[in-house]
């Protein structure tokens, strides 16, 4: 029997190893910075730093922009001059509506410039009923509302218009705001009235001044004319009429009413019409003709403390 010699078999791993090199080099020659679709550094370059766990890449797909700046804020507006900032103004709304349910009070005397008057009166009224108290109170009211816009701080010579109270005298009314008085020293004080003329062609307001008392209106003299002056002149420019039965031109002089003898500071007493008077009344009743008055009045008071 024939011996067939045994083959033996080439060992394969040396094959293998030499693929895997191959595949190897491959590899390693598309990994520099020129090979396409690859993030890892050529030989040289600075290792990239992975970013933290959690961390999102500011320009990730989905992130929130970064806000918008802030525009700058526009100064606040300045506040609206008030030319009577510091001023004070003391207004007397003349009478009161209780008046005449107290006739001993009232008709008290009382000192008024060197004599004696009575504390109060009644004041008069429209033939309709609309009472003189009534109407100063309201044209009072409405001008320290104007007034204090301005700056101006206001004070009345009685705290309401009620039937069920009296007064105060006319020579309380006068000191109010004096020099040296319990409150502050006022700038200017004005009355406001109404006249209650029959005659049937009395028609119209007037101004009234004081006129000179020695030791009594001799201070205010000179001030209280020019406070006159422009008080006839701003109810003129304002469509009012001056009047046709009393004073000159608008303005009346007197030296027996005591709310004035008593002012130690500029004064005067406006009569805004004749509440007997139709045309007057008509106005005196209205709303909007209160409203006129306290205006003429407001610029009166403005012109002649900045002017």
């Amino acid at each position: 029997m024939t011996r067939v010699p045994t083959r033996r078999r080439v060992p394969r791993p040396a094959r293998a190893s030499a693929g895997l090199l191959a595949v190897a080099v491959l590899v390693a020659g598309c990994s520099g910075t020129d090979a396409p679709g690859t993030g890892t550094p050529s030989a040289g370059s600075p290792p990239t730093s992975a970013p933290a766990p959690g961390a999102v890449s500011p320009d990730a797909a989905g992130s929130t922009p970064p806000p918008p700046p802030t525009p700058p804020q526009s100064p606040e507006p300045p506040e609206p001059p008030r030319p009577l900032a510091g001023r004070v103004v003391v207004l007397d709304p003349g009478h009161q509506l209780g008046n005449a349910r107290f006739p001993a009070e009232i008709n008290r005397g009382v000192d008024a410039g060197g004599f004696t008057k009575a504390c109060n009166t009644t004041g008069t009224a429209s033939d309709d009923g609309y009472p003189e108290a009534t109407f100063a109170w309201e044209v009072a009211v409405e001008l320290r509302r104007q007034l204090r816009r301005l700056g101006a701080r206001v004070l009345l010579t009685r705290d309401d218009n009620a039937a069920d109270a009296w007064g105060p005298c006319i020579d309380e009314r006068g000191r109010l705001g004096n020099p040296g008085g319990p409150g502050p020293t006022a700038d200017v004080r004005v009355s406001i009235h109404a006249d209650g003329n029959r005659a049937s062609s009395a028609h119209g307001f007037h101004v009234i001044r004081p006129g000179r008392r020695d030791g009594w209106t001799d201070d205010v003299l000179a001030p209280s004319e020019r406070l006159a002056v422009a008080l006839r002149d701003a109810l003129v420019a304002a469509g009012f009429t001056p009047s046709t039965y009393l004073g000159v031109d608008g303005i009346d002089v007197r030296t027996d009413l005591g709310t004035l003898n008593h002012s130690d500071v500029p004064v005067v007493m406006a009569e805004l019409g004749n509440m007997r008077d139709p045309r007057d009344a008509d106005v005196m009743e209205r709303a909007a003709g209160r409203q006129r008055y306290a205006r003429a009045l407001g610029a009166a008071i403005r012109a002649f403390l900045t002017g």
